[in-house]
């Protein structure tokens, strides 16, 4: 199975993060930390490829939240909202779906292609 494509939004330095998600099969494509103000206002496009977003929502404004979800909402690419902390991460992937052990997670991977 290939591994799913994540933009991760906020925070400026990602620490462990790509570690725990390279354990659930998904690769860090692109990190933006959210600080530019036009992130805020204007009516963004997902970068090509991106299968998830996650925002890490202890270090984004409202704005910059509202914004990427509404992309991914237009884009039909899934959120996964949660805090800059591996236990939290790893709690919203298993409440999502994304965890090794879920059954979703186990038919997606043996459905023919």
């Amino acid at each position: 199975m290939t591994a799913l494509s994540a933009l991760v939004v906020g925070a400026d330095r990602l620490g462990n993060i790509p570690d725990v998600l390279k354990g659930h099969n998904i690769n860090v494509r692109h990190h933006i930390s959210g600080r530019d103000p036009a992130h805020q206002k204007k009516t963004l496009a997902l970068p090509s490829g991106t299968d998830l977003v996650i925002l890490l929502t202890d270090f984004l404004g409202h704005n910059v939240m509202k914004t990427f979800r509404a992309a991914a909402e237009k884009s039909g690419v899934r959120v996964l909202a949660c805090r800059r902390s591996v236990c939290s991460l790893r709690q919203a992937l298993n409440q999502c779906g994304y965890c090794e052990d879920c059954p979703a997670v186990a038919t997606r991977r043996r459905a023919p292609l």
